[in-house]
């Protein structure tokens, strides 16, 4: 994934500030206990979202005291093991390995060696990963086979080539047997698929121009793209998510939720025009604000 998926700190509640960091460190800790000590190395904020949003509603946070591998002399609160987590973990392998398989193929020098090493060091987890989840990793497998083909003939449209991403995320969340929360994930899930694919393609113009690689806003509006396009589609694909998500239920976990996708999204959003992102990707929300 790419860490578009973020709160905006300074209009949290130290409250829902706290159930962040939990649920950020209770999948850390999810990974490592079932992938070993190479996996945490992925963890990021959008697979965060996803364990945020499968959690069971739970009218108070319940946290609990666990170690942290990174500073095992001190214990940090974490959201206890749950089967939400268990999901993202394996999720997060599944697509990393895929991600990375990808990006050893395209890329050339040291990154593109770079990630052919890490895809190897990972796939005994992704193995692990794709037998507890196949039907995700089948998704992954045939979404990404639709975007090679999309690529190879520069497709145009831009609805087509983000429509990959976007049902590969849709397949992220696991039926819970009600029909009208999982009809609203699905319909979240999509549209933030459709958002981060798109806004990716828009942070990546200019490198994609200079390596000669296809980009879908390139292929629609030019080698210079059209601003002012894109942002009205990634604006509607971020509504549809917000209708989505008030109509499921996630208890306590909603203030902070809804501070993703009202003010954190449109930050990353209007960063990414700006120009500004390269430098708030690399702070750490713990220590800046977004």
């Amino acid at each position: 994934m790419f860490g578009y998926v973020r709160p905006l700190r300074d209009e949290l509640k130290c409250r829902d500030f706290d159930l962040y960091r939990a649920v950020y460190c209770g999948l850390c800790a999810a990974m490592r206990r079932r992938y070993g000590w190479l996996a945490p190395m992925f963890l990021n904020y959008d697979f965060t979202f996803l364990a945020l949003l499968l959690a069971p509603p739970e009218e108070v946070f319940s946290p609990c005291q666990g170690r942290c591998h990174a500073n095992p002399f001190r214990k940090k609160t974490m959201y206890q093991p749950t089967p939400a987590l268990d999901v993202a973990a394996d999720e997060s392998v599944v697509l990393t390995w895929w991600q990375l398989r990808d990006k050893a193929r395209d890329d050339r020098g040291w990154k593109g060696w770079t990630a052919r090493l890490l895809a190897r060091l990972l796939r005994p987890s992704y193995r692990r990963a794709a037998s507890r989840r196949p039907d995700f990793d089948r998704k992954v497998k045939e979404q990404l086979r639709r975007l090679d083909e999309l690529e190879e003939e520069r497709c145009p449209s831009l609805d087509r080539a983000a429509d990959t991403f976007a049902e590969l995320l849709r397949a992220a969340a696991p039926s819970s047997g009600e029909e009208n929360r999982d009809r609203a994930m699905e319909q979240l899930l999509y549209h933030l698929g459709r958002w981060i694919y798109l806004l990716d393609a828009q942070d990546d113009l200019e490198e994609d121009r200079a390596a000669e690689r296809y980009n879908p806003v390139a292929a629609r509006f030019g080698l210079e793209g059209d601003q002012e396009a894109m942002a009205r589609t990634l604006d509607h694909s971020r509504n549809l998510m917000y209708s989505a998500a008030q109509l499921a239920d996630f208890g306590c976990r909603w203030p902070l939720i809804e501070n993703i996708l009202y003010l954190g999204l449109p930050l990353v959003q209007c960063a990414v025009f700006d120009g500004s992102w390269k430098q708030i990707q690399k702070q750490k929300i713990w220590r800046n604000s977004t």
